[in-house]
């Protein structure tokens, strides 16, 4: 009897652990702080290692959910592909919330919305325009595809639930429609699946993700409501944690959390000094200008050697540029066109060119200020104005200071044993050891082949060691020199 007891006892303890794993939803609610994440700007490198670092430290603290509050014009692909990874890796629910009222998704924000286990938007805010842009030579163009006929007449979905099987016009997968041009074609196209893969897995709307990136379309926070494409509007951001309090949320992992956010203490985070700092030197127009100032600086360093602070200074904005574009999609060869043409308005100054050389520096540094950057996106062009303005005054100020260090070579010597060549004294005295003259405010010995006296004149002809050969001068140069006796 007892044994029939215990088994059954038994048989009821596993029948409910299957059901707790067959039903995660129904595991306590998650609770914890909520950490909020401001992003402002740009999608670059530095908005990539901060989310990553707080997607760290709020696995680590056990958070409860974390918000991404954004307003963002686009970004870059590579930062906006790590910031996607972090997302889906998180053991952390990730909300991101495109707040406040007249902010946007746009871009690479549309994306992260797209890849987040929750999606909000604020009222009066807009997201899509997910068309990757990018600077490239063309690729082999070829006709577009005949335009179907049909194409305009076929109903659109609505209903919100598509998730990236069919898309309008029959653009998924193979039956997109090309533009002529292979390189943007194939750019289009994985832009598309990618976005439509993080569509199927948050059960969003695929067929506004295929559009997005096709045609540029954007909606705005009540039409993404209607469409599928998000996942509740928010006013503001308790509104928001208000709204998000008892909502399950699927982790990448397969579990099922329950948030728990209506008592949860609420940790606003912004960019540290760190981010900032890399968010500044991460602007190309900077890292281009840090290039020039380190090329300055080595530059009068070489042309003016022991001064010492323009070479250090100049290697350290090298350093720091270099460092930049690491970090930023560059066109190399763009960098070696930019720094081609630095070196030639350096040989400028010193070869008889007639300006062929100087000439020839600033058009290859603004040709390779315009290959530099290998992306369109928003806050990482570098325009052409500022390039020409750079150019020349780069050309300017290398001429100016190498000028003034080739005059500087032409000037004699003021200072030091060879300076002493040339020079006039009188001698002052005449012993067994040697004849003495007064130079240049000191007492030198000299030898000359002439046979010398007190009082007479002369001059320096070499230094040997610590003694001067000197040469008398005759009675007409000594009249000559009269004034200029030290």
């Amino acid at each position: 009897m007892r044994r029939t007891i215990w088994a059954l006892i038994a048989l009821a303890l596993v029948i409910a652990g299957f059901l707790l794993l067959a039903n995660p939803a129904a595991a306590a609610p998650s609770g914890g702080r909520v950490m909020v994440l401001r992003v402002d700007g740009v999608i670059g490198p530095a908005t990539a290692d901060f989310i990553a670092r707080q997607l760290a430290r709020a696995a680590a603290d056990h958070a409860g959910v974390v918000v991404i509050e954004m307003d963002t014009p686009g970004g870059l692909d590579t930062s906006m592909r790590t910031i996607i990874k972090d997302i889906l890796s998180s053991p952390v629910p990730v909300v991101t919330y495109v707040s406040p009222e007249g902010s946007r998704a746009a871009s690479a924000g549309t994306y992260i919305l797209y890849a987040s286990h929750v999606a909000a938007m604020a009222p009066a805010t807009n997201l899509g325009a997910a068309t990757p842009v990018a600077i490239g030579l063309p690729g082999t163009r070829k006709p577009a595809a005949e335009p179907d006929d049909d194409a305009g007449d076929k109903p659109k979905p609505q209903d919100g639930k598509d998730t990236g099987g069919n898309t309008q016009s029959g653009k998924a997968g193979g039956g997109a429609t090309r533009s002529g041009d292979d390189m943007m074609d194939k750019a289009r196209n994985d832009a598309a699946a990618y976005l439509r893969s993080l569509a199927q897995l948050r059960g969003r709307n695929g067929d506004f993700a295929e559009r997005a990136v096709r045609e540029a379309a954007s909606l705005s926070s009540d039409e993404a409501l209607a469409a599928g494409v998000i996942d509740l509007i928010a006013k503001d951001l308790p509104d928001l944690i208000k709204q998000l309090d008892g909502r399950p949320v699927k982790l990448d992992s397969g579990a099922t959390r329950r948030l728990a956010t209506a008592a949860a203490e609420i940790e606003r985070i912004t960019p540290d000094w760190r981010n900032r700092l890399l968010s500044i030197i991460s602007n190309p127009q900077l890292a281009l200008v840090l290039m020039m100032i380190g090329i300055y600086g080595l530059f009068f360093e070489f042309t003016s050697p022991g001064f010492g602070v323009p070479g250090v200074a100049g290697l350290i904005c090298l350093l720091v540029a270099m460092y930049a574009f690491q970090l930023l999609p560059v066109n190399w060869a763009g960098v070696a066109l930019v720094a081609l043409g630095a070196i030639l308005m350096v040989a400028e100054v010193f070869l008889p060119s007639f300006g062929a050389l100087g000439v020839g520096g600033i058009i290859a540094f603004v040709v390779g200020g315009l290959f530099l950057m290998d992306t369109e996106a928003p806050g990482f062009g570098i325009p052409l104005a500022f390039l020409i303005g750079l150019g020349v005054v780069s050309a300017a100020l290398i001429m100016a200071v190498g000028g003034f260090a080739a005059r500087t070579r032409k000037r004699p010597l003021v200072s030091g044993i060879e300076q002493l060549v040339g020079a006039i004294g009188t001698i002052s005295a005449v012993t067994p050891q040697g004849a003495w003259a007064a130079l240049c405010g000191e007492s030198w010995h000299v030898h000359c082949d002439a046979r010398l006296a007190p009082g007479d004149r002369v001059r320096v002809t070499a230094v040997v060691g610590l003694t001067l050969q000197v040469e008398r001068l005759d009675a007409n140069e000594r009249n000559t020199t009269t004034g200029s006796s030290p």
